[in-house]
């Protein structure tokens, strides 16, 4: 035997009666409201029965001469007309919200990243996003990847070549890295520089990271020579050290571009080595990205260089 539930249920109210029932009341007549939806008379019929059978009552009082609304049915007609309204109320905010998304975004990323590859592409997104609010987190590459697979931050950006369980990793970012010195430094007049001549100077190197691990491979022929003079924790102090004529190291071009503009420092090319800071956006694999997020990926595809091609990835 079918239960109450189950026959309220079966007979439950939807949308598309609710815009027949007030077709029928405007026009006063089944045929012309089922030709106005663009639906046969039969079936704009069992519509309005189903809506009579859910409320218990009769909605429309007909005759030879019209149809009426019943007592049940201008009742209905009030609140019909409000969900109705409400309905299209709520597509048009998600139809805003898709063009036009509102709420947080986090961000993971390291100083240096915020600080010389983000600018740009962060500016765009506010100026396109205002109503998404902005938030980052600046740790190393390796507690960013912690977040991310802890679900406590839905963005990050970290170095590359990276490889974690359950991310998903998109390169976004690769600039070659290049000796940074003093104009007035014995090798600044120079148009490219050996590894085994950056042995015989004071070395200015990043305390950890992908980077610091290249600019030990590179050295390592040449490790009785080597002279590493400060450990240092970021690319602003090694720039402001190495103005300063404590040592020299090797960076991005496009973060030491104002420096270059000033002309208190320089950057010249490895010879035979190539090396790069490459940079992925990584998110949960399998987590859907909110609008915010969504955004933000585009935008930064569109306003970041775009990286080098795979098989030149690794450093030679």
């Amino acid at each position: 035997m079918r239960t109450m539930k189950q026959t309220r249920a079966r007979h439950q109210m939807s949308f598309d009666q609710l815009e027949a029932f007030l077709a029928v009341a405007r026009l006063r007549n089944f045929s012309r409201a089922a030709s106005m939806l663009y639906r046969t008379q039969p079936t704009l019929s069992q519509q309005i029965q189903r809506l009579e059978r859910e409320f218990g009552r009769r909605l429309f009082d007909r005759d030879f001469k019209a149809v009426r609304l019943t007592e049940a049915g201008n009742t209905l007609h009030r609140y019909a007309e409000q969900l109705l309204a409400l309905r299209t109320e709520a597509l048009e905010a998600i139809r805003e919200i898709k063009v036009n998304p509102r709420g947080n975004l986090r961000i993971g990323a390291n100083d240096a990243t915020f600080l010389y590859v983000l600018p740009n592409a962060l500016a765009n997104f506010r100026r396109i996003y205002p109503q998404v609010q902005v938030n980052v987190l600046r740790n190393f590459s390796h507690k960013i990847v912690e977040k991310i697979q802890e679900g406590t931050l839905e963005i990050g950006i970290v170095s590359l070549p990276r490889s974690a369980k359950g991310l998903e990793v998109l390169p976004i970012f690769s600039a070659e890295l290049k000796v940074v010195l003093p104009p007035s430094h014995p090798l600044g007049s120079k148009t490219d520089i050996t590894a085994a001549e950056l042995s015989f100077y004071p070395l200015l190197l990043p305390r950890i990271g992908r980077t610091r691990k290249m600019i030990e491979e590179l050295l390592k022929p040449y490790h009785k020579n080597l002279q590493i003079s400060m450990e240092l924790a970021s690319v602003e102090i090694i720039k402001k050290y190495v103005s300063a004529g404590i040592g020299i190291s090797l960076l991005p071009e496009g973060f030491a571009q104002a420096e270059m503009e000033a002309g208190t420092l320089k950057l010249v090319p490895l010879r035979g080595h190539k090396l790069y800071r490459e940079l992925g956006l990584i998110y949960r694999r399998g987590s859907s990205l909110s609008l915010p997020a969504k955004a933000f990926l585009d935008i930064v595809q569109n306003h970041l260089p775009a990286p080098r091609p795979a098989q030149g990835a690794s450093a030679s």
